[in-house]
């Protein structure tokens, strides 16, 4: 009996894939800004049928013992069961902690919130940034998605006002100051299958699929974070040639956010 990895492989190795897409061919991406209004920033990005919704909170709180002067970011996942029938409810599962962490480690490696200016009394009160990332439909690769969400959320953000004087935060008064960015790092998720490479993997194709890399970008083509996931392995040649990808495509998505 023909297997999905069988069938994936046979498209895969004509050059082909389910959708008609090329091999290093996006699903088509939109993307919404603030559907959340309450949120200090928002976004709603879906790539093909993968929908994910990100939200920015913004408070006030003591900084880490080890960056006494520096903001904070915490950045969370939920894979709720609405979004597939593989999420379950309770505590954070593997696949929400990876999430978090590659969207975590793409913003902080990349230096796109100067930290040190979220600084508001050296080691007492500092700026804390929260992100949320709720998938709400997963038809594969949440981790751009995710990520793309996320940036988007963090450049429409708005600071809420803040009392020196009391010390509070004025959650319900928001400015026309915005965080303090220095960059845009976009990450680009390829798998590999019988040694064909491809991105943007749809459930079926990730399922299929032998192992996966998922590369973070700056504008300036600096690779910021890599994150390598399931069993399979890459060649140093095919590192390479995904990481020039990586450049490439990192470049295009970043034009949707402009």
């Amino acid at each position: 009996m023909r297997t999905l990895k069988d069938y994936i492989t046979s498209l895969l190795t004509e050059g082909c894939r389910e959708d008609g897409r090329s091999l290093l061919e996006y699903r088509p991406i939109t993307i919404e800004v603030n559907p959340i209004p309450k949120a200090n920033g928002s976004a709603r990005v879906k790539i093909g049928a993968t929908e994910v919704l990100v939200g920015v909170k913004l408070d006030v709180g003591e900084p880490f013992p080890d960056t006494p002067d520096s903001g904070v970011l915490i950045v969370n996942a939920e894979l709720i069961p609405l979004a597939s029938p593989e999420f379950e409810p309770g505590p954070p599962k593997e696949e929400a902690i990876e999430l978090a962490r590659i969207v975590d480690r793409t913003i902080r490696e990349s230096g796109m919130i100067d930290l040190e200016k979220l600084c508001i009394k050296k080691k007492e009160k500092v700026w804390m940034v929260f992100v949320d990332i709720y998938p709400l439909n997963d038809e594969g690769n949440l981790f751009d998605a995710g990520v793309l969400g996320a940036i988007v959320a963090l450049r429409n953000a708005k600071m809420p006002k803040y009392d020196k004087k009391e010390e509070v935060v004025l959650h319900k008064e928001l400015t026309t100051e915005k965080l303090p960015l220095q960059a845009t790092p976009i990450l680009n998720t390829f798998c590999k299958l019988n040694g064909v490479l491809f991105v943007d993997a749809t459930t079926r194709e990730r399922k299929a699929s032998e192992c996966r890399l998922s590369i973070a970008t700056k504008a300036n083509g600096h690779i910021c974070a890599m994150q390598k996931g399931e069993f399979g392995s890459f060649t140093a040649d095919e590192i390479l040639r995904l990481v020039d990808l990586a450049i490439e495509k990192g470049k295009e998505l970043r034009q949707l956010i402009k």
